[in-house]
This record gives structure tokens, C-alpha cells and sequence, in this order.
């Protein structure tokens, strides 16, 4: 199979699923709000459970799914995610209640599941040396998803509606599903365990649990601010554009994302995996302090374009070390725990920001959340079996 064509392919597919399923994003409140839920503090209560429900059930079922993908193949895993989510999520403009857009929500965590499934399965056949410039470039593709997904809902919202926008969620993603189907390849073939493997279970993962914290915290470090950075613009800035302003706030880091997930990527194929690791987490942490101290909207800006280019320099450091770390026939196994991991992440770090904001102001945020990544780095730092490579793993992927 060639690498460069699957990562191509994949990067397209990535791209549908995470711009379909940021499309409603900007307006879920303005739905549940039509709905019948009319108080604010209802709304806003309701916006939460919607917005958290599929992290909660994507938590619990992408290590399932994982070990599935190792014995089924990571195709079919892929075809499930897409198709599966693209049902649910068109069924969601067709709701008449709340409580029926919740239960859908928790349906679609079940589904979820795409991003880090086509993360395993270019892992899997692309070589070690290029596995950092592969997977950080596979991860612009949702990182350009999700950000033009919102602007692209929010328009559409619009001119067409809340409701059929869920239908256009699900277009998107059945392109993404036809996509696989037609040019996605795979020639799986389990490999068998030994007895001493079997016996072995999850614990043979044991060696990627500092990963799996790293990938919980560093989605802690993304989320934490941002519930409250929109609040945070407006206390630097009093123009007459502060929606647009509110808006560049919150996508910065993920443009500077795009730049830094395949340079660092690339970097990490050369030097190693873990010293980019290191230093994507100190620095990162340090782009909170110019953040913290802002007094201009300016400053803030560039302290998230300068967080995001670090930030999106782990992410691909975290899933080549899961691709070397782990045993081949657990190895989507373990792409979905560290999937889990980030979308445990995902719940835990709004509920950090906005209780500390809430508590001790805004600007601790920014200190809390550093304290985190230094305390990962450090973590990581004296781990320094992350810089090996198992011996049982060869890799045998043609280019």
C-alpha cells in the first residue's frame, strides 16, 4: 500500500468529517433555545450536556473499537464512524425536544471514533522515519476541518436553517464514507498472539499510560481557556468589530496548528519524538504567561498563534510514540485509548477553566494550565523509555 496516497486520501476524509461535524457547532444553544428551553441559565446548562454528552460516550467506546479495528481491520472502523455519525447527526434535525437532541448526542459518541482510526491506520503503514511528517500532516486535515466547519455552519444557519445544516452534517460525512469505501485500501491480517501476549491483556500498554496522561492534559491545556477566552477579548477590546475579533481569538491557535503539527512532525523524525515533546510543553506553557498579562488584544493574538504552533507539535509527537511504543497487534487498541484520552481531555478541561475563572478570575486560568503542561513535560522528561523503539516491532511498510 503507498503511504503517500492512503495519507493523501485520509487527509480529504479527515477534512469532511471534522468541517461536517463543526458545522452546527457556532449555533447548538440558538437550537436547544428552539427547542422549548427559553431561560438563559437553562440554555445554558442544556448547551453543556449536548456539548459534552458524545465526549462521554466517545471516552468509554474508543478503546473498544480499537481492539475491534485489530482483529476486524481499521477500514471497516472507519466506514462505521463515518456512516454511523452521519445517520445520527441528520437525525438530529429532526428532534423536537431536547432531551431527544441529548439522547442523539450520546448516540453519536458511540459512533465517534474517525480521526484517530485513520491516525492507526497510517500509522500502520508508514515508515518509521516518516511517521511524524505523516501524521502531522494527516492531523491538519481535522484541524482545517474544524475550523472552517464553523464559518461554514454558521452561514448556512442562516440561509437554510438550523435544521437542515444537520442534513449537510450528514452529507459531509457520507462523502467522508464514500471516500473510504472507494480509495481507502487495506490488507489486514490479525497477528496472532503468543500465550505469554494473551495473557498479557491491556497491560501490555502499560508503557504508553504517561502518553495517554499527556494526551488527557494537553487537551486540558487547549480547553481549558476556551469557554472563557471570548470573555477575555472583551475585557482588551472595545472596537466595533468584536465578534470577528472573538472569533480570530478562538481560531489562532488552530491556524498556527496548521503550520506547526507537520513541522514539528518532521523535526520529531529526525531528533526524536520525545525532545519535541519536552519542548512543545515547555514552551507552550510559557506562551500563557505574554497571554495572562495582555493588555492589548494584539498581545493575546499572538500568544495564541504562538500556543498553537506548540500545541500542534504534540499532538503528532504523541501518536508516533504510541505508533513505536505499541505491540503491532495492539495497536489500534491503543490509538483508541489515547483517543479517549484526548476526548477525556476534552470534558475534563472546560470544567477546570471555567471553575478557576469563576473562583480566582480569569487570568489564573492561563497559570493553572501552565502549571499542567510543565508538570507533563517534566513527567515526560524522566520517562526516557519513550525514546525507544520495542524490539518486537519491525517495520515492514513499503513506501
Amino acid at each position: 500500500m503507498n503511504w503517500r496516497r492512503t495519507l493523501a486520501i485520509l487527509w480529504v476524509a479527515n477534512f469532511s468529517v471534522t468541517a461536517g461535524m463543526s458545522l452546527v457547532i457556532p449555533f447548538l444553544p440558538l437550537y436547544i433555545a428552539q427547542l422549548g428551553i427559553h431561560n438563559l441559565q437553562d440554555v445554558e446548562r442544556w448547551s453543556g450536556w449536548v456539548f459534552s454528552a458524545q465526549f462521554v460516550m466517545s471516552v468509554i467506546c474508543q478503546p473498544i473499537w480499537g481492539a475491534f479495528a485489530d482483529r476486524r481491520g481499521r477500514k471497516i472502523m472507519l466506514i462505521r464512524a463515518c456512516l454511523g455519525m452521519g445517520i445520527v447527526t441528520a437525525l438530529m434535525g429532526l428532534v423536537g425536544t431536547a432531551w431527544q437532541l441529548l439522547l442523539l448526542r450520546f448516540i453519536n459518541g458511540i459512533f465517534s471514533g474517525f480521526v484517530s482510526m485513520s491516525m492507526s491506520l497510517q500509522a500502520s503503514i508508514t515508515p518509521n522515519e516518516h511517521s511524524g511528517r505523516a501524521l502531522g500532516t494527516l492531523q491538519t486535515g481535522a484541524i482545517a476541518g474544524s475550523l472552517i466547519g464553523p464559518l461554514i455552519g454558521g452561514a448556512l444557519a442562516d440561509a437554510i436553517g438550523f435544521r437542515t445544516v444537520f442534513f449537510c452534517t450528514g452529507a459531509f460525512l457520507m462523502i467522508a464514507t464514500l471516500i473510504v469505501i472507494l480509495f481507502v485500501h487495506e490488507k489486514h491480517e490479525p497477528i496472532a498472539r503468543s500465550k505469554d501476549r494473551q495473557k498479557g491483556g491491556i497491560m501490555q500498554l502499560k508503557s504508553l499510560f504517561p502518553v495517554f496522561v499527556a494526551s488527557t492534559f494537553i487537551q486540558v491545556g487547549m480547553m481549558s481557556i476556551e469557554p472563557i477566552v471570548t470573555v477575555y477579548a472583551k475585557t482588551l477590546y472595545t472596537g466595533t468589530h468584536l465578534a470577528l475579533i472573538a472569533g480570530l481569538v478562538v481560531s489562532m491557535s488552530g491556524l498556527a496548528n496548521l503550520v506547526g503539527a507537520p513541522t514539528l512532525g518532521r523535526l520529531g523524525d529526525r531528533i526524536g519524538q520525545r525532545k519535541i515533546l519536552i519542548f512543545a510543553l515547555c514552551a507552550a506553557a510559557c506562551m500563557y504567561v505574554p497571554q495572562a498579562l495582555a493588555h492589548s488584544i494584539g498581545v493575546l493574538l499572538v500568544g495564541r498563534f504562538l500556543l498553537g504552533l506548540f500545541i500542534g507539535g504534540m499532538i503528532p509527537s504523541l501518536n508516533v510514540i504510541v505508533k513505536k511504543k505499541a505491540p503491532r497487534e495492539l495497536q489500534a487498541t491503543a490509538f483508541g485509548f489515547n483517543s479517549a484520552s484526548t476526548f477525556l481531555g476534552n470534558l475534563i478541561g472546560p470544567l477546570i477553566g471555567s471553575s478557576v475563572a469563576a473562583a480566582y478570575g480569569i487570568k489564573n486560568v492561563f497559570y493553572v494550565t501552565m502549571a499542567i503542561l510543565l508538570l507533563n513535560a517534566v513527567m515526560i522528561y524522566f520517562n526516557r523509555k519513550l525514546d525507544a523503539y520495542p524490539e518486537a516491532i519491525t517495520d515492514t511498510a513499503q513506501p
